[in-house]
């Protein structure tokens, strides 16, 4: 950790060498340690340091980026000057207005201390009570246990100055026997909220009751998508249509559809980087603060997250804290998505199904049309033939092809609690949902 004070006086050096218009920095570093695990066994402990110095120059409506990760006076002098040569180099930007003014930002203490000082025998330990339990059932073992200090400081020379520091603990576990699988996986801030022998135990009991697996005919089913794989279905929401530029490029599924019901009556999702229960990050990569931002509100579409370019191209809007690191193609993101729980457990879903599919999580998902939300992928790690209310049988795993929106307006139930999922930049906050007559295409050999 460089902390707030240091990298403060980095910002202001860079700032200083800067010749442009405007100058924006973004410095992101921090402390990351991993324990990778396969076969049952340790097989690589790394930590890496690092740091990222991103300048953006601008000159009138010209913008240019460079970056590096050298915190000598000659090295930030280099990046800048490389920033403000591309920056001569570029066409006009029209909608290009300005670097966002400076706005108050709320600070959030993210950082646990318990995290960041996590050693490599803590990090053994749970490793070793999850391979101990596949060892003792005959199966292999791989995954990894990582532990993260993040900080980023935000600074432009129109006074803008944020930091923020924050921790991060995942573990994930793939456990397999010969012709089966099983998945277990946990994010929090504080280490020591997570348990790995309780991750190893949800992984083992998969791979073992998945083994020998059945297969049925491909078609529409009833499913319960536990939390992962609804995460993976709102996550490619996130990317395709929450934002203002795929709104404004027409390439959004809100796109005309805004005050209008697109999904069922009990989908209600937000973006919120400031809520605990997720991983905080309370300003963007502009130093804008975060806003929460309701997406879909009981169904009805209620908005998408801008960043400062976005929200220059509509009369009266600003802003909503979400832009993503200059240069940025995707447009703004929301990295901290939340849907809200039901009032169901899964074992009152499993109950009510008299056929369905019980699905672990999804794998290899891509879209194949962002403006009906249809997405495709695979179902990995336990996938399980419900009959009567109760799971008689594992399957193999199945090609899905299906609109995220047409299953959420057929998700009959969801779960009353909610796990965190790692995401891209940020977590997801999801329930387990059940849902009518999702859309398998095909069937796989394992």
């Amino acid at each position: 950790m460089l902390g707030k004070e240091r990298l403060k006086v980095i910002t202001d050096r860079v700032l200083g060498f800067s010749g442009a218009d405007q100058t924006e920095v973004v410095i992101m570093g921090g402390d990351e340690h991993l324990t990778r695990f396969a076969t049952n066994r340790i097989h690589q402990n790394v930590s890496e340091t690092d740091v990222t110095v991103r300048v953006r120059a601008v000159f009138g409506q010209k913008m240019g980026v460079a970056s590096g990760n050298d915190l000598s006076d000659e090295a930030l002098r280099h990046v800048v000057d490389a920033a403000e040569t591309v920056a001569r180099f570029q066409q006009d930007n029209p909608d290009f207005h300005s670097l966002p003014e400076p706005q108050p930002a709320q600070e959030i203490d993210a950082y646990i201390a318990a995290t960041a000082a996590c050693s490599p025998e803590q990090r053994a330990q749970g490793v070793a009570a999850i391979c101990t339990l596949s060892r003792e059932n005959g199966l292999q073992a791989a995954g990894a246990f990582s532990t993260e200090v993040q900080e980023m400081f935000v600074a432009n020379s129109l006074g803008v100055a944020a930091y923020h520091c924050g921790t991060v603990a995942k573990l994930v576990t793939v456990i397999m026997s010969d012709d089966s699988s099983g998945y277990g996986a946990a994010t929090a801030a504080d280490v020591s909220t997570l348990d790995p022998e309780a991750v190893g135990r949800v992984a083992v009991d998969k791979a073992l009751q998945s083994r020998h697996p059945t297969s049925i005919e491909p078609g529409a089913y009833t499913v319960i998508l536990e939390e992962a794989a609804v995460a993976d279905m709102l996550s490619s929401l996130g990317f395709t249509g929450f934002g203002a530029l795929a709104l404004q490029e027409g390439r959004s599924f809100m796109t005309g559809r805004l005050g209008e019901p697109v999904t069922g009556a009990n989908i209600t999702i937000w973006d919120d980087g400031l809520d605990p229960r997720g991983l905080v990050l309370p300003f963007d990569f502009e130093g804008v603060p975060k806003q929460r931002v309701a997406l879909i509100e009981k169904g009805i579409a209620q908005g998408v997250v801008y960043d400062t370019f976005t929200a220059g191209r509509e009369e009266g809007k600003a802003s909503t804290g979400h832009s993503l690191p200059a240069p940025n193609t995707f447009g703004p993101i929301p990295l901290n998505l939340f849907m809200a729980p039901g009032t169901a457990t899964k074992a009152e879903m499993l109950a009510s199904t008299e056929r369905g599919i019980w699905v672990t999580r999804f794998h290899y998902t891509n879209t194949v049309h962002p403006i009906k939300t249809v997405l495709t992928g695979m179902t990995r790690d336990g996938t399980f033939l419900i009959e009567d209310g109760v799971i008689t049988r594992p399957l193999k795993n199945f090609r899905f092809t299906q609109s995220i929106l047409e299953a959420f307006s057929r998700a009959e139930m969801l779960s009353s609690d909610c796990k965190l999922i790692s995401g891209r930049r940020g977590g997801i906050y999801v329930p387990a949902a059940k849902i009518h007559e999702f859309q398998f295409t095909g069937t796989t050999e394992f």
